[in-house]
């Protein structure tokens, strides 16, 4: 009883979530994050659980074929949802159909051959293995693509390696024990369905709270950043530079003043839509041309710096050669339309 009262309320939980993810995907218009994959995964999870309430016990049926199927499909939604959000291009609907597919007729072929325990097994052991790949994803993220979100992955990492090994443990015992594993009076599905009611409750408000700091950096990066030329503005190299002052590491810096020489006379002649795109290639030129630790910024007008950080004169002396005979040599193509 109290364990279909727990499936209850994660149904719940899973579905509102799925409602407010979805919510939240259509206002971000543009940049969606995974919101909606995200989405959609739980949407599969809760109407799984639904399906399990109303399939009262293990069985062979339509019902219970669909229901492991959503079960299996939950998560491989999460995991292409993470990816989106990390900027990762992917589509939804074919892998989820593949999946689907795959595992329904790899249902029916066990169920025929091996019997309902190995069914069920099969979906424990999947599930097992599914949340493992996502572990081992989010700690290879935490040393690559995220590591700027190192104490969350870390949080997320934990909390997804209870699943694994709650499904892990499921998967001995129905191997051990058969169907009566499942029994919903068992202290261990008692466990089970606390630990996940618990991880309904805890992970959705995460994976907002994770929109919400990319949303805030992204705002934070623009605030720092000229528009035009996507480098540093005044307030972006100051707050890097009082960054880098701070830090154990910091060593005394460089600074290279650039403008662009007669620029008036440029946007009197051929006009400021052209002059714009000068600035633009000086910019990219900079960005090319600077080592990956140094800073680029424009901080008015057409006056660039570049900060050099951990280099001698020497160093500085042979940047400063190489930036001007990169400007000097960049041609500037001029439509009709911009002249």
């Amino acid at each position: 009883m109290v364990a279909n009262i727990l499936v209850g309320m994660l149904c719940a939980h899973l579905l509102c979530f799925s409602v407010m993810f979805w919510l939240v995907s259509k206002r971000l218009h543009g940049k969606k994050m995974g919101m909606d994959f995200f989405a959609m995964g739980n949407l599969l999870l809760g109407s799984a659980y639904v399906l399990q309430l109303a399939e009262g016990g293990p069985a062979w049926s339509l019902v219970s074929v669909v229901n492991h199927t959503f079960m299996l499909a939950s998560p491989v939604a999460y995991w292409l949802g993470a990816m989106r959000f990390f900027g990762h291009s992917v589509p939804l609907w074919r892998p989820l159909l593949a999946v689907a597919v795959t595992y329904s007729a790899a249902q029916v072929l066990v169920q025929w051959s091996l019997g309902p325990v190995a069914r069920y097994a099969m979906l424990s052991g999947m599930s097992a293995l599914l949340f493992l790949a996502m572990v081992i994803t989010v700690v290879y993220g935490v040393r690559t693509f995220a590591k700027d979100l190192y104490g969350e992955m870390i949080f997320f990492a934990v909390l997804i390696s209870g699943i694994c090994v709650l499904n892990a443990l499921k998967f001995m015992k129905l191997v051990d024990g058969g169907l009566n594993a499942l029994h919903m009076d068992s202290n261990f599905q008692l466990v089970f369905y606390i630990y996940m009611s618990s991880l309904a409750t805890v992970l959705p408000p995460s994976i907002i709270w994770l929109v919400l700091r990319r949303l805030t950096d992204d705002l934070r990066d623009m605030a720092a950043r000229d528009p035009m030329t996507q480098l540093l503005n005044r307030r972006g190299l100051t707050e890097a530079l009082q960054r880098y002052f701070t830090s154990r590491k910091a060593v005394p810096a460089h600074l290279l003043m650039v403008d662009v020489d007669h620029f008036k006379r440029i946007n009197d002649t051929y006009g400021h839509q052209v002059g714009d795109a000068v600035l633009c290639q000086v910019a990219e030129v900079l960005g090319a041309t600077v080592r990956g630790g140094d800073l680029a910024a424009r901080i008015g007008g057409e006056e660039f710096v570049v900060i050099c950080l951990d280099t001698d004169i020497l160093g500085v002396m042979h940047l400063a050669e190489r930036l001007r005979a990169a400007i000097e040599n960049q041609a500037i193509k001029i439509t009709i339309d911009q002249a």
